[in-house]
């Protein structure tokens, strides 16, 4: 069986300006000290790289390798869930996410630069050695989540016509790159389930550039089967974020949240082990099903400080770490045989 590989943490959420969050070198070196030997770096945030520079420059990227080496540390993917996340956007949400493209740009432009910064992620990290590319799908058709009113026939249908469309690019250009594009399963886009993603892999023909970047955390907040999911999809599962969870509705809210804050939801994010998730079950089965990428931290708690979650996180990961095994428990009773003797095992002639 293949081997996990971590712990790992996603840098998104730690990076600020004051140190040692200001700079790659800066936070490397703090979250190695935590323990950490791997980092997943978002790729819109130039504290952590230059995106540019890293898909046309080898130099760079060598320089960036090195010196995360030089701390005891490997990049595990380079994260572009922005950029994807306004690739195929609704205009409804064209102003609660303008801070993730650049000012200025017409609808069209938008998505030609959200497409280029994709194609360059997928050129970074070929550059980087790595293969797999984490993102939103974002889409078109969330605000119809809960038919009412009764969805017009074909709507569905049209969005994610129009979200491969969106999509195909990069998904090609990633195929012949020898990289894959990992959708993290997510309420507010088009892609949060097994059922929306199985929609999109038929659309997109079973692209083979569509994988999976399974989080837990969203699944249990929609009360989906977090480990069935893996058996079902296993194979498509490319990324894996460590992210924690509880839910627990009362007589006021449930799945919904009912617009309330994170603390007062029933679904809320935790640091890890202090939510519902089973990730001895989890990292047992993702083991199970040939999982070899790197188990990645990706803090959201609505209590604990981030530099807590983060410090508990790396022993954490490390404790549900398998290393699998190359031989059976039972190999002591067994012996050599042949197509003869297993007939007289059979009672066979």
């Amino acid at each position: 069986m293949a081997m996990i590989k971590g712990p790992a943490i996603f840098l998104a959420q730690f990076l600020r300006d004051e140190k040692p969050f200001d700079s790659l070198e800066h936070i490397g070196q703090w979250v190695a000290s935590l323990g950490y030997t791997g980092i997943q770096i978002p790729t819109w945030d130039k504290r952590a790289i230059d995106l540019d520079k890293a898909a046309e420059s080898q130099t760079y990227c060598d320089e960036v390798l090195g010196l995360l080496k030089e701390i005891g540390l490997a990049p595990s993917e380079l994260a572009s869930h922005l950029q994807g996340q306004v690739l195929a956007m609704n205009q409804v949400y064209k102003t609660a996410f303008a801070a993730f493209y650049p000012p200025g740009l017409s609808d069209q432009e938008i998505v030609d630069w959200a497409t280029d910064q994709l194609q360059k992620t997928v050129q970074a990290s070929v550059k980087m050695g790595l293969k797999t590319i984490p993102v939103l799908s974002g889409g078109f058709a969330w605000h119809m989540v809960y038919p009412w009113p009764q969805r017009p026939p074909g709507l569905v249908e049209q969005a994610f016509d129009e979200l491969y469309r969106r999509w195909q690019p990069v998904l090609d250009f990633a195929h012949d790159n020898g990289c894959v594009i990992s959708y993290e399963l997510h309420p507010g886009s088009d892609l949060f389930d097994g059922a929306t993603f199985e929609r999109f892999l038929e659309v997109s023909g079973q692209h083979p550039a569509v994988t999976i970047n399974y989080d837990p955390s969203h699944f249990l907040l929609q009360q989906l089967d977090y480990c069935q999911f893996i058996g079902l999809y296993g194979e498509r599962i490319s990324g894996f974020h460590v992210k924690d969870a509880e839910f627990r509705p009362n007589g006021m809210v449930g799945v919904y949240g009912g617009y309330l804050g994170w603390t007062q939801r029933a679904g809320r994010f935790r640091s890890l082990g202090d939510g519902q998730v089973d990730f001895n079950r989890v990292f047992s089965l993702l083991a199970q099903a040939g999982f070899d990428g790197w188990a990645v931290l990706e803090w959201e708690c609505c209590l604990k400080s981030p530099s807590q979650g983060a410090a508990e996180g790396a022993p954490f990961i490390k404790a549900h770490m398998i290393e699998t095994t190359e031989v059976a428990f039972d190999d002591f009773a067994g012996g050599t045989t042949d197509r003869e003797t297993n007939f007289k095992i059979l009672g066979l002639k």
